[in-house]
């Protein structure tokens, strides 16, 4: 159970990233985070524990059972996340739904990796319109050409996407309904490395 998720909010009540529970916990006890419940009150840590956690997930300690925090914010922080998708490896993944683009097969992202469209041999860039997710046995077919070359076929034309994958790849996944009242209208970045062309 420490290891699902939690939604964390800004002290505006504007989704800013996605955490375990066991790290909402920490937030709760270190002060820096309050608990948000269905109605939408807010609880310090020692307000939570009190809470009776029957009905509702929950985690047992030594003297205790918890509920357990779905939604915590942050108390200080007032900030938001940049606004524009960084062009990352997880955001390409989540981009292409972790389905290679050209046999359209969806594995584990242990199981896929990047390729140009238009090879960088041949003066392809690194950029969202030209990078797409592959299978290793579509990828090592195409090799150095471009899909028309060796008669592959794209399923979509790549683009930069205009969803946030934080949240797009989190309600995908793990979806509880605490979360749905600060999902639908944020535009928050997932944040990772980005990659760079060169």
């Amino acid at each position: 159970m420490l290891n699902t998720h939690a939604l964390v909010l800004n002290r505006s009540f504007r989704p800013v990233h996605v955490t375990s529970v066991r790290r909402a916990f920490t937030l709760l006890y270190q002060g820096v985070a309050k608990a948000l419940d269905d109605q939408f009150q807010l609880y310090d840590f020692a307000d939570w524990s009190a809470l009776s956690a029957t009905g509702h997930d929950s985690v047992s300690t030594v003297q205790r059972t918890l509920r357990v925090p779905r939604v915590v914010v942050l108390s200080a922080y007032d900030h938001l996340p940049k606004g524009r998708v960084r062009f990352s490896r997880m955001n390409i993944y989540a981009r292409d739904r972790d389905t290679c683009q050209y046999c359209a097969r969806t594995l584990p992202r242990s199981e896929l990796n990047l390729d140009h469209v238009v090879p960088r041999a041949q003066g392809g860039r690194t950029n969202w319109e030209n990078v797409v997710c592959s299978c290793v046995p579509c990828n090592l077919r195409k090799g150095g050409h471009t899909p028309e070359q060796v008669g592959m076929m794209l399923l979509s034309r790549p683009v930069r996407p205009r969803w946030t994958p934080l949240f797009r790849g989190a309600v995908r996944r793990v979806s509880y309904r605490e979360w749905q009242p600060f999902l639908s209208f944020t535009d928050a970045s997932y944040w990772n490395v980005e990659l760079r062309d060169g």
